[in-house]
């Protein structure tokens, strides 16, 4: 096919493909876009919203490897390199990694990709997705960050209780926690929320909750 026909062919893929991106996206602040790459003369393409993502307006830059690498986070930027090669040869360009856009905001983004055939079903490129995941990523670190929280607060409440028994520090009272994880096979904050429901369901007995009493009244009840 004369290299023309390949570029009008090529260019009505990516309409389409950049289409469903568009709907995979959503709304009009686009979460999505395409890329295609072109092994022969090493030219990338990106859609308007890949552009965006960037913190590009559609056609201010030429993307070129160069370009695209010196948006990577510096934490990523090795192994992004290593796909990159891959895909200049003809492999396929997918992962997850960070961009940093002009602005200096930190994206994440999950890159998909699959090969562009010619019509002779012969490889000559790459072709694929953009999508934006930062806000899935921070929800997920924030429910993380919740559970750790949460989790915590478990077990240093099992852990009160038990200094409270048996008389021991705070780091003896987490060593019990951790015998008791490593003797049932169960996670420390399992460990402590198991113990304080059991705790809660037998009770205390009456001599321990006089003492609690006592210990929280002031010394004279009715004094001002």
């Amino acid at each position: 096919m004369p290299d023309a026909l390949a570029d009008d062919a090529d260019a009505d893929n990516a309409s389409e493909h950049w289409e469903v991106a568009a709907v995979l996206a959503g709304g009009d602040s686009p979460k999505a876009g395409g890329f295609k790459f072109f092994v022969a003369d090493q030219r990338w393409v990106w859609s308007e919203e890949v552009a965006r993502m960037h913190g590009y307006a559609p056609g201010q830059v030429e993307p070129t490897t160069e370009l695209l690498l010196s948006h990577k986070h510096p934490d990523d930027r090795a192994r992004v390199a290593e796909i990159l090669d891959r895909v200049r040869s003809g492999g396929l360009f997918s992962s997850r990694h960070r961009i940093i856009d002009v602005d200096g905001k930190t994206h994440w983004m999950v890159v998909v990709g699959d090969h562009v055939t010619d019509e002779s079903g012969q490889a000559i490129g790459t072709q694929g997705y953009y999508v934006d995941v930062t806000e899935t990523m921070q929800a997920d670190l924030t429910s993380e960050i919740k559970e750790v929280v949460k989790s915590r607060a478990t077990i240093e409440q099992a852990k009160g209780i038990l200094m409270a028994a048996y008389g021991i520090d705070a780091d003896r009272a987490f060593d019990i926690l951790t015998w008791r994880s490593q003797l049932t096979h169960v996670k420390v904050k399992t460990v402590a929320a198991q113990f304080l429901e059991a705790v809660m369901r037998e009770g205390l007995s009456p001599e321990s909750v006089s003492t609690i009493d006592r210990l929280l009244l002031p010394n004279d009840p009715v004094a001002t």
